[in-house]
């Protein structure tokens, strides 16, 4: 009996069968748990997607991957692209490699395919020099796989730590992160967190609640503004997705797409050579009187636009992006505005990993130092200020980008070594007339060294006045400092901003090298 040939599917009806597996994709978990994603205020993956890229410019790998778990009934539960949605894209034009974690489909919970979609493009934007974008939503690791959920979560940290210095990472949490799961949040280089909806923690309330018998509501355990102001781990707080969106655009205008690259530069439409006026009364020579360094950045920056990083946590120091003449530039600012802006704990955190940060992707770094010294008490000394401090003195020492450093008022004892001062390489030093350079503070200098003298003293405050005065001019004025060479030169306020521009002008071929090493061992 004759064998009868095998009916090969028409092309039409190979068409009409991949329209059914990507309308099936595209359905995430369903109509009942996309009603449910948006009454809690959150968009699904590919809506999140086309928020954060270009219009028409995602495109989408491993739509059809399922997971490969038979047990606890798991056969019959499979979706499409197993709860997360990776791709590429371009922001303002510039390839992005990216991923969303989608809560419709198992909580956004990973598993060992999840897991390598996510490894993939992360791959993917290590090899092409890309930036790599992640939102995060998920209910963490899938229970249902066990160890090979947890197997999956190493080999993400294992490529954020590949990556880091390599591609810019962002991590946006949009939802739950909970677990093992914020560690590669906590590894890539900017955490944006949306207010309310976004929650990040090791181990949740009912735990904490049952080993340390302590109650605490998830906002207040792991919310967006705790993380932001109490632990640091946030760098910046949104009301909404759409914010977040925007933010993460904004963020990559600054940033380069690879360590080997330049940041990207703007058509300059801010006059170079602008005057900036204020800036003489903003600042009060009277070195006690606190104001906002924040004033001060906004007038010397391109048409007074600042990204600010951090700006919840440890306020006595400012961090954040900026633009010189169209170029992207990193500041680090003390701000006498909080604790007179002395360098504490967090502040030297801040700084430490934020000058890292840029001098790992090549962006110049512009320090305004107004620094009266380290804080002092038993909380720091016992909380490791000396080791702390000391990593935000590696950090400016190790850092090889242009760096330029304007003290505005007071720098006093080794807070003026730490920020970024000539004797740890930075390249141009400038001084306002109102600079005081020194070990202390000239009142505190006098109290000690005229201690025996002002005891006698027939009248002691016309005397500490007059000794005060003479300390200053002798040892603490700017001049001082400029007849040592370690300031470049002493410039009018006004005169600020084309300082620096023309100092960058002068760098931008700079090269700098290190003894050869496999890595220096930072204090942690």
């Amino acid at each position: 009996m004759p064998k009868i040939a095998p009916r090969v599917p028409t092309m039409k009806e190979k068409v009409d069968r991949l329209a059914r597996g990507r309308a099936e994709a595209l359905a995430g978990g369903g109509p009942k748990k996309v009603a449910a994603q948006h009454a809690k205020g959150k968009r699904t993956a590919r809506e999140r997607m086309e928020a954060l890229l270009d219009p028409g410019t995602f495109r989408e790998l491993d739509m059809f991957v399922t997971h490969n778990c038979h047990d606890f009934d798991m056969a019959d539960k499979k979706f499409p692209g197993d709860g997360v949605v990776t791709g590429y894209g371009r922001i303002e034009g510039r390839l992005v490699y990216c991923f969303a974690q989608d809560f419709t489909v198992f909580g956004g919970s990973l598993g060992e395919m999840h897991a390598n979609k996510i490894c993939k493009v992360m791959d993917l934007a290590v090899q092409n020099g890309a930036p790599v974008i992640g939102l995060n939503d998920s209910g963490g690791a899938r229970i249902q796989e066990g160890v090979v959920s947890l197997g999956g979560y190493a080999e993400i940290f294992y490529r954020n730590t590949l990556a880091s210095g390599v591609v810019p990472q962002i991590s946006a949490v949009l939802g739950p992160c909970a677990g093992g799961a914020v560690y590669s949040p906590a590894i890539t280089d900017f955490i944006v967190m949306v207010e309310e909806t976004a929650h990040m923690f090791i181990t949740g309330p009912d735990v904490i609640k049952t080993v340390t018998n302590e109650e605490v509501t998830f906002e207040q355990l792991g919310g967006a503004h705790t993380h932001a102001a109490t632990s640091g781990v946030a760098h910046f707080t949104v009301a909404s997705e759409a914010d977040c969106m925007a933010l993460i655009r904004d963020l990559m205008s600054y940033l380069p797409a690879h360590n080997r690259a330049e940041p990207p530069r703007l058509r300059p439409s801010d006059d170079p050579r602008r005057s900036c006026e204020d800036l003489e009364s903003i600042v009060p020579v009277n070195p006690n009187k606190p104001y906002d360094v924040r004033e001060v950045i906004y007038q010397i920056a391109d048409h007074g636009q600042f990204l600010e990083v951090h700006r919840e946590f440890a306020q006595n120091i400012v961090v954040g992006f900026a633009r010189l003449d169209g170029r992207s530039v990193g500041v680090v600012a003390n701000n006498p505005q909080v604790l007179a802006g002395v360098l504490d704990i967090n502040a030297s955190l801040k700084g430490a990993r934020f000058v890292r940060f840029c001098d790992a992707f090549n962006i110049p770094l512009v320090t305004l130092v107004d620094v009266p010294g380290f804080l002092p008490g038993t909380q720091q000394e016992y909380g490791g200020i000396i080791k702390h401090g000391a990593k935000l003195l590696y950090a400016f020492c190790e850092a090889t980008v242009p760096k330029l450093t304007v003290i505005l008022r007071k720098a006093y004892g080794g807070a003026y070594d730490v920020m970024c001062s000539k004797h740890i390489r930075a390249d141009v030093n400038l001084a306002w007339p109102t600079a005081e350079i020194a070990v202390m503070g000239p009142a505190g200098a006098i109290n000690i060294i005229f201690r025996q003298e002002l005891e006698k003293a027939e009248d002691v405050e016309s005397r500490r006045q007059e000794l005060t005065e003479e300390y200053a001019e002798r040892f603490a004025s700017p001049y001082v400092a400029a007849s040592r060479g370690y300031v470049d030169d002493v410039i009018m306020p006004k005169n600020t901003r084309w300082r620096l521009i023309e100092a960058l002008d002068t760098l931008s071929g700079k090269r700098a090298t290190r003894p050869d090493r496999k890595h220096g061992n930072i204090p942690l």
